[in-house]
């Protein structure tokens, strides 16, 4: 049963994202920087910044579901490398960034975090890769 928890996201990660798909307990959104493969799952629970304020029963749906975002970065794209990190230093609402690396990425080896400036989708690109990544996580989920 999906979790409907009411929350309100961080307006940070509403402005630098787009809605894909809601999981279990996350909604899937896609980081809006065409440099890199990059999703941001965001668990529908109100006033929670760290992994372990989760129950332990969402810490596994979380984990399942980050299992799915890297499966389907890993279909979608040819990378080398999943990173998956929760920092939360800045936007302090929990989420989990899943991350398709290349060696021939801006920022390999290093982070992406503080790398250049975010290179924007076109819109047409953006719409057809919100497809894409829609009808894979639905493909996931069956």
């Amino acid at each position: 049963m999906p979790i409907n928890y009411e929350f309100d996201l961080d307006g940070r990660l509403e402005a630098d994202s787009t809605f894909i798909a809601d999981g279990p307990l996350s909604q899937f959104r896609l980081i809006n920087d065409a440099r890199y493969p990059w999703l941001v799952l965001v668990p529908k629970v109100s006033n929670v910044s760290e992994w372990i304020d989760l129950p332990e029963s969402q810490q596994h749906v979380l984990l399942s579901e980050i299992n799915t975002a890297a499966k389907i970065l890993r279909e979608q794209f040819a990378c080398e490398k999943i990173n998956i990190g929760a920092l939360g230093n800045i936007v302090r609402q929990l989420h989990v960034h899943v991350i398709a690396r290349t060696s021939r990425d801006e920022a390999w080896p290093g982070p992406v975090w503080g790398q250049g400036k975010a290179v924007a989708y076109s819109t047409t690109e953006l719409k057809l890769l919100i497809e894409e990544l829609r009808r894979t996580f639905l493909d996931n989920q069956s």
